[in-house]
């Protein structure tokens, strides 16, 4: 029986060479975008910013910090996952409001969930860069849902950790933020000239690296 998403996943490679020409529908972005806005998280938390760049003169000027990498300028979508160095306690109380918000209820009824919450954090900020890096990795769900979500959409992807973190932070303003850039990930349509595009998948046998138990 075919499978919508096994035949996304078999579709989808790196893509290595953008078609600068194209560009990614506007409904087909607004469906990316609400996969990203819909992604899990630890304790609900959502410790990330999504900047979407899509100024050329912006993307070319990336370029050099992306270790020249022609991806990230011609793209039709530049996204870029940021996280907070160290999320404040500020960041708890705005989703317990949300939580209040969208389910009902009162704070003072989350107040057991908060200090719990509270206290994961202050474990965490006692251990340089532990915060961080625990956001880095809640990035890398977002970043495995949006690439899927493209997949399904057609749309070509290329996860990248290949960039010099300080210069992307300088350059979207993130620095004087707290916010720092995890991980990239350009979206566009592939080139005929990418190579790349037609090479047969390369994975490991399920039997290899799945065990049941």
């Amino acid at each position: 029986m075919a499978s919508p998403v096994i035949d996304a996943l078999q579709w989808r490679y790196a893509c290595k060479v953008f078609d600068p020409c194209r560009e990614i529908p506007e409904a087909t972005w607004n469906d990316l975008e609400q996969s990203l806005v819909l992604t899990p998280s630890s304790f609900g938390l959502q410790p990330w910013k999504f900047l979407v760049v899509r100024d050329k003169a912006l993307r070319e000027s990336l370029v050099p910090a992306a270790y020249n990498q022609r991806q990230v300028a011609d793209c039709s979508h530049l996204l870029v996952l940021a996280v907070p160095r160290i999320m404040e306690e500020a960041h708890i109380d705005a989703n317990i409001q949300r939580m209040v918000e969208v389910r009902g209820g009162t704070a003072d009824a989350l107040a057991g969930f908060r200090k719990m919450v509270c206290g994961f954090r202050s474990g965490m900020a006692a251990r340089d860069g532990a915060l961080e890096q625990w956001a880095k990795l809640q990035a890398y769900l977002a970043l495995g849902q949006f690439m899927l979500a493209a997949a399904l959409h057609g749309v070509d992807a290329c996860p990248m950790e290949g960039f010099a973190p300080a210069k992307f932070d300088e350059a979207l303003g993130l620095t004087g933020r707290g916010l720092t850039t995890a991980v990239l990930c350009p979206v566009g349509y592939r080139s005929p000239d990418d190579r790349y595009a037609g090479l047969p998948k390369v994975r490991f046998e399920a039997g290899d690296v799945i065990e049941h138990l």
